[in-house]
């Protein structure tokens, strides 16, 4: 059994988000779960309220909305850091 961290990327279909998505997949690695949520769809907005989502493009990392989305927006640095692209384990 191997162990995946799970990344969601909260996308309205935007440019801005799209280069988002590109990016996160660009990083992943085979210990990434990537899930891209439309905020589009009434199932995806509700999960992104649940996390205090209030603009898009934002990624949550194993259940947790990552910071810089609350601020500003992900970077690939920020992404990075959050592990996307790093092996688990």
């Amino acid at each position: 059994m191997s162990i995946q961290r799970t990344v969601e990327v909260f996308s309205a279909g935007c440019a801005v988000c799209d280069e988002t998505v590109a990016v996160v997949q660009r990083l992943a690695c085979p210990s990434c779960g990537v899930e891209i949520v439309s905020t589009r769809d009434a199932v995806g907005a509700e999960r992104a309220r649940r996390y205090g989502i209030t603009r898009v493009p934002a990624v949550a990392v194993d259940g947790r909305l990552l910071a810089c989305c609350a601020e500003g927006g992900p970077t690939e640095a920020t992404l990075r850091d959050a592990g996307i692209g790093r092996p688990v384990g």
